[in-house]
């Protein structure tokens, strides 16, 4: 994984972080939902202005360095028992949808219910894994098969 490409070129991009402990994470409008510990990846898309420097923001939340949360993902994020630990970025795809469904959809995932698809018709944005291989594994691929 790695990150690719860290410039503010725009794409997809689907953060992997860890959840240390179980916690109730208040999702703003969406509401509260009960987290279990483990791995989880939320997939985004950067292709408004500053592109990239998107995930730097939610990198910068993640480690404490700001208190603004825009999108679902930062209530996650900011969470004292969150860590994000590693991005993929797909630069110049749209396709913030179809890796976020193919993510949820695959064996040994779940989603979780509404988080981060607040303006489109997808299930959900966050995926929820026991193990960081496997999510690991699936978030490579979703992206390497939406940029074919």
């Amino acid at each position: 994984m790695g990150g690719g490409d860290r410039s503010t070129t725009g794409g997809t991009y689907t953060l992997l972080l860890e959840l240390e402990r179980a916690a109730s994470v208040e999702f703003g409008a969406l509401g509260e939902r009960d987290l279990e510990p483990g791995w989880y990846a939320y997939t985004g898309s950067a292709l408004g202005p500053g592109g990239f420097a998107r995930v730097e923001r939610h990198r910068e939340l993640a480690a404490g360095e700001r208190d603004v949360r825009h999108w679902h993902v930062d209530s996650l994020l900011g969470h004292e028992h969150a860590r994000l630990h590693d991005d993929v970025r797909t630069p110049g795809l749209e396709a913030e949808c179809e890796v976020a469904g193919a993510i949820a959809a695959a064996d040994g995932l779940d989603p979780v219910a509404g988080v981060g698809a607040s303006d489109c018709e997808c299930a959900s944005h966050l995926a929820y894994a026991t193990d960081a291989s496997l999510l690991a594994a699936v978030v490579s691929t979703a992206h390497e098969r939406a940029a074919d």
